[in-house]
């Protein structure tokens, strides 16, 4: 598969060096060619594209990049004119101040952003919770990360739901795309666990998916 890194920071370098060692061709682009050649040098047999080739040269595309560059990046490579269009786009963008952990957008998400900002793009919210050093995980699999995503075409979940397996890692479909923002205001409140000094793994409790399951079925 194709797999178009949109991005050219950690984020976008460590997945695109995962994929690539599961056999996937990697292809990297951001608004500056200089960034994206050195970023494409760091991935094993990846190749910096410019804009205009990236989106038709994508089986899927990752967003990998700040909030503040969202949109502009967006355009760079045509999405508003369709250029992603039929395409999966899996959105990892942390749209969170980090001093304070307050989601930026006053409403709605930076999924949705891209979705409204790429028409006919399939958009899977994916990957914004976990820091690059998450990946890839090669431990035992009952203890490999889960990553929530959320997103409205099922074809374009199965996608995500098989790279995210090619990263080690196991998905939790958690919604459609109107969740995203929820998915995103869980990173703000990592954040603020962790600026308080704690580790957010014990900030949550620990459930066993089938004793709640079965409490429910006893008292429904």
């Amino acid at each position: 598969m194709n797999v178009g890194m949109l991005g050219t920071g950690n984020l976008a370098e460590t997945l695109g060096r995962a994929w690539a060692r599961s056999g996937h061709s990697i292809l990297v682009t951001g608004r500056d060619p200089l960034h994206a050649d050195r970023a494409a040098g760091r991935i094993p047999a990846a190749e910096a594209v410019a804009p205009a080739d990236f989106a038709g040269r994508t089986d899927a595309v990752v967003v990998a990049v700040p909030w503040e560059g969202l949109t502009a990046v967006l355009q760079l490579v045509g999405a508003p004119d369709g250029a992603l269009a039929g395409r999966t786009v899996i959105d990892c963008t942390n749209p969170v101040d980090y001093a304070t952990g307050e989601l930026k957008p006053a409403s709605g998400s930076a999924a949705q952003l891209v979705a409204r900002s790429a028409p006919g793009a399939h958009v899977v919210k994916a990957l914004h919770l976990f820091a690059g050093a998450s990946w890839p995980y090669a431990g035992p699999r009952e203890t490999a990360p889960v990553v929530a995503v959320c997103g409205t075409e099922r074809r374009a979940l199965d996608l995500a739901t098989a790279l995210i397996g090619d990263l080690g890692g196991r998905t939790a479909v958690i919604g459609g795309l109107d969740s995203a923002r929820q998915l995103e205001e869980a990173a703000g409140f990592v954040m603020r666990v962790a600026a308080a000094g704690h580790n957010p793994r014990l900030a949550v409790p620990d459930i066993d998916p089938e004793s709640l399951g079965t409490r429910q079925a006893t008292t429904g």
